[in-house]
């Protein structure tokens, strides 16, 4: 039988007809293959990727001036249209204001009368008339940027929360989820269940049912970004535990080190750049999820945009959108930083 040459000495000693290399794929691996073929086509007929696909095309053709018209194109700019430019200031009747006092207005404010005109119904002739309505609003030039930076705070407030919480959830679940370290059999499968069941139901649909028992607002938010995130970092801390170099680990056994003391001393040195990288990833994930479950009324940004978006206000979503696409660059920054120095 032939055999591979393991040398250069031995491969240069050989002619090259009479080596015998494998072949890096057989006939069970082609019909595999095919198969998924085959059932990767009718999947991309159920999602309709060939409509995607030709609307696509019609846009990129209309684009470049090759077509005349399209349906992409012409939404996208619809689209762009109605956020730009985005909306900065704010306006707010002073009727509706409590307690207003014109001595102490808000910085850089103003009030300004607006006069409306509105065809309304004399009862008297029985004729339409133009009328002139004329109300006082407060005039806030950052006003609007101010909220959305207001809203933005509290939406990296919920998700670093919900981060600080789900490495706390997380510990003992990892501890007990890897196979080297768990108490028994009973702890390790338990363990195992619940971080499956945490990283199976989405935040979404948590935050759904969260928002049913405490209500609107930022605790919903919170705790659905938290249960998730334990999913993540349980499953994600336990594998690094249970492939950490297990010299170290043997070394301390060998002198009667408690499980603990192993664990401080052996492993935690060896996988926390992994578990800070983890951690970093899943606070970045949290700020945008956040956004998301405030749609559902789970606080935050989100719930803002929702509003907005509701009352075709498309303006204020433009300047949404802007304030969440720099918090998560800025952020995104800054967690490379803090990789590149503890990484």
């Amino acid at each position: 039988m032939n055999t591979i040459p393991t040398t250069p000495e031995a491969r240069a000693s050989r002619p090259a007809s009479a080596w015998d290399l494998p072949r890096p794929f057989g006939t069970r691996t082609l019909l595999v293959l095919l198969l998924v073929i085959v059932a990767g086509f009718f999947a991309g007929q159920r999602v309709e990727l060939g409509r995607m696909l030709s609307l696509t095309g019609e846009g990129v053709l209309a684009a470049v001036g090759l077509r005349d018209d399209s349906q992409v194109l012409s939404g996208l700019g619809s689209i762009a249209r109605s956020l730009f430019p985005p909306q900065i200031s704010e306006q707010t009747e002073v009727a509706r204001i409590e307690g207003f006092d014109r001595n102490r207005l808000p910085w850089f404010s103003r009030v300004e009368t607006i006069e409306t005109h509105e065809p309304k119904l004399n009862p008297e002739t029985l004729q339409m008339e133009d009328r002139v309505e004329r109300r006082e609003v407060l005039v806030e030039p950052l006003g609007y940027l101010w909220h959305v930076a207001v809203k933005m705070l509290e939406t990296f407030e919920i998700a670093v929360w919900a981060t600080l919480i789900a490495i706390v959830l997380s510990a003992p679940l990892a501890w007990c989820s890897a196979r080297n370290y768990a108490p028994n059999r009973l702890a390790y499968g338990l363990a195992r269940s619940v971080v499956g069941l945490f990283r199976a139901v989405p935040e979404l649909v948590s935050a759904l049912f969260l928002v049913l028992a405490y209500g609107f607002g930022p605790i919903a938010g919170v705790l659905a970004l938290a249960l998730h995130s334990a999913g993540f970092l349980g499953k994600f801390y336990a594998e690094d535990i249970e492939t950490a170099d297990d010299k170290p680990q043997e070394a301390l056994r060998a002198i009667g080190a408690s499980k603990l003391k192993v664990m401080r001393f052996a492993v935690l040195p060896q996988v926390m750049p992994q578990f800070i990288a983890y951690t970093l990833y899943v606070l970045d994930r949290n700020v945008r999820m956040a956004t998301v479950v405030g749609l559902v009324g789970a606080g935050g940004i989100g719930q803002e945009l929702k509003g907005r978006y509701d009352m075709y206000n498309y303006a204020h979503v433009g300047t949404i959108l802007i304030a969440i696409f720099l918090t998560v660059l800025v952020l995104d920054r800054v967690a490379a930083r803090l990789r590149s120095r503890y990484g």
